[in-house]
This record gives C-alpha cells, structure tokens and sequence, in this order.
C-alpha cells in the first residue's frame, strides 16, 4: 500500500464503518476535530494525541540562504512550521508493519 493517500472521506467513511454514525455525521466530526486541532495549532498551541504523537508549532529566525542554481543570497522571513513527534507506541506500530512484510 505504499505511496496511498488517507482522504478526509476515507476518514469519514472509517468513523461511518466503526462508530455507526450517518454519513453526514461522521464527515461533520471528521471536519469538527480536524478543524479544532488546526485552530490550536494556530494559536501556538501543542496538541498531544495519546499513543500516536504530538503536533507543536515551532518559530524559525529569519537568515541568508543561497540560490543553488545562482549561488546569489536570498533572505529567507522568519516563519513558524508545523512539526510532528510520533509516539513511541507509533513508531513501534510502524516498524512491526515493516518486520511483519519481510
């Protein structure tokens, strides 16, 4: 299954399968949940999701990068980015997948 993507519909249709919810309900709190952990992500919050890891947004200083192709230094804004930690519960769920396939 390598390369595949997980959709919000695919999301929702999970929650549809698993919790009983209709289609309408389970896309709405598919949607509910995403939007809530965005919103704390913009308000500089960390959102920790047991046994799966952790989102925190983390602040970069602005400095001179370089062009590759020109060589000529560009500035480059200081901007916050996203960065995620996975649980070591994720990270062992994960490497079991890769043990299990040989």
């Amino acid at each position: 299954m390598a390369g595949s993507t997980v959709t919000r519909a695919q999301l929702s249709e999970a929650v549809y399968q698993e919790v009983g919810l209709s289609h309408n309900e389970s896309a709405a709190l598919v949607e509910s949940v995403l939007k809530e952990i965005s919103d704390c992500l913009a308000d500089g919050e960390t959102v920790k999701i047991s046994s799966f890891g952790s989102f925190q947004v983390r602040e970069k200083g602005g400095r001179i990068g370089r062009n590759p192709k020109t060589g000529e230094e560009v500035p480059i804004d200081p901007r916050r980015v996203l960065v995620f930690r996975a649980s070591h519960v994720l990270k062992d769920q994960i490497n079991q997948g890769l043990l299990g396939s040989s």
